[in-house]
């Protein structure tokens, strides 16, 4: 059984991958997508769409925002909601459910958020600049993997999920920092209308509610918005109520292989009806197999399994093509070596690799964790790179982080030619190693 396990879990892991990198190129297509529309002879149109203005009205309550705020408040949501299966899947039964396996690549993910944030305040230590030191600290995981996935067999299995632990690590981490560091004037009342329902999600939990309808009704609709009119970014919703999402099944493995045999014999023992469409039978036993099928499964990754190629091939590109549209500088060389380009700069291209393989080294040389099979110091410092690779959550950082509209252009282009430099810099570290040493 354990076998079965462990191939079921290199099949998700496979999938996840596959889903990671090609998001990754679709997300890279719309960054330079936005690039040339927000550089060429339409660019007034390109700012000008993201400033359309949605307005929701329920009875006397109204929600008004741009295109622009629509897209990173709200469809980031659903991006954060992911992030937050993730996690969760990942902390039941994934890699970070083992400590020991765990606790590698989780250190050097804050080693790799601490390094960048320090490097980054050496640069802009005080004024409005100061508050970007976390634009820095993220990793974009479709980005690094979908870098990694071209290198085909010289990256080792075992290092494609040391660098998905670490980027999941640095999703929490980051999610932190957004709840604790780049919140607005909290609103105490509509906060505690939030987390009146996010107690009702949990409690539906652990009353084994199962549909999830009754999680969208409840997070989306209640606790996503309490949490928008709170001050606190509603992005956090969309983690929190991931975590209350049921991760167990309602049947074990030997029940439900028994019982799907007992459909299939029976399914088997019906006459065929002669016809393209099946009999009132046979649509009776489909329908059980459907739902013990449903039964067997954990709602949670039902909804991630659904939901991952809607935010990988939907939102993190939308998200890109409304953010990454930088509009270059007349002096591009001053704007480079602004404070807070440096800052991202510096912090995602030297700060990160850094952070990562010294922690990792310092760990190793304590006795404290270990690298999988194949593993080298040639592979850690390619790795380390790739998670340079900033582009999503520090783009979403910097809207949090700065109101100065010079500001945010100046890290946007830290983080854009920072995140290429690292992606290229990893690259070709890992190909020049031969698959023999993967």
């Amino acid at each position: 059984m354990n076998v079965h396990k462990g191939g079921r879990r290199r099949l998700a892991f496979a999938e996840f991958l596959h889903h990671q990198s090609t998001g990754g190129i679709l997300l890279f297509a719309s960054a330079v997508a936005a690039l040339v529309w927000a550089n060429g002879p339409w660019k007034e149109g390109y700012h000008h769409l993201w400033e359309h203005t949605i307005t929701l009205t329920f009875d006397r309550y109204t929600l008004r925002g741009t295109l622009h705020h629509w897209i990173n408040d709200g469809l980031m949501a659903l991006f954060f909601f992911v992030v937050g299966l993730e996690l969760k899947r990942e902390v039941v039964g994934g890699e970070l459910s083992r400590p020991r396996d765990a606790l590698l690549p989780v250190a050097a993910g804050m080693g790799g958020m601490l390094v960048p944030a320090a490097l980054y305040l050496a640069f802009n230590h005080v004024g409005e600049a100061h508050a970007g030191w976390g634009i820095p600290m993220a990793t974009d995981i479709a980005f690094a993997v979908g870098v990694m996935s071209l290198l085909g067999d010289r990256v080792p299995t075992g290092l494609k999920i040391f660098l998905t632990t670490l980027a999941i690590a640095d999703d929490l981490g980051a999610v932190l920092v957004i709840a604790l560091f780049y919140t607005s004037d909290i609103s105490l009342h509509n906060l505690l209308i939030g987390v009146a329902f996010l107690a009702v999600l949990w409690g539906g939990n652990r009353l084994g509610v199962r549909n999830p309808w009754f999680y969208a009704l409840f997070g989306i609709a209640g606790m996503w918005t309490a949490f928008l009119l709170s001050g606190i970014h509603a992005t956090i919703a969309g983690v929190l109520a991931a975590f209350t999402i049921p991760a167990e099944t309602r049947m074990d493995e030997p029940a439900f292989v028994a019982r799907i045999k007992r459909h299939i014999a029976a399914f088997a023992d019906l006459e065929p009806n002669g016809k393209p469409t099946l009999s009132e039978d046979q649509l009776e036993v489909i329908h059980r197999i459907e739902t013990d099928c449903e039964r067997a499964a954990t709602p949670l990754q039902r909804l991630e399994k659904a939901l991952h190629p809607l935010v990988a091939f939907g939102v993190m590109p939308l998200f890109a093509l409304a953010n990454a549209g930088v509009e270059l500088p007349d002096d591009p060389l001053g704007a480079i070596t602004s404070p807070v380009a440096l800052g991202v700069g510096i912090g995602l291209a030297i700060g990160k690799p850094l952070g990562i393989v010294l922690t990792v080294l310092l760990l190793l040389r304590l006795g404290v964790g270990r690298l999988g099979a194949g593993i080298t110091r040639a592979h850690l410092l390619g790795m380390g790179f790739l998670a340079g690779i900033g582009f999503t959550m520090s783009l979403f950082v910097n809207e949090l982080a700065f109101a100065e509209p010079l500001l945010r252009e100046e890290a946007k282009l830290g983080i854009l030619l920072a995140s290429l430099l690292a992606g290229a810099i990893g690259y070709l570290l890992l190909r020049r190693l031969p698959p023999s040493a993967a």
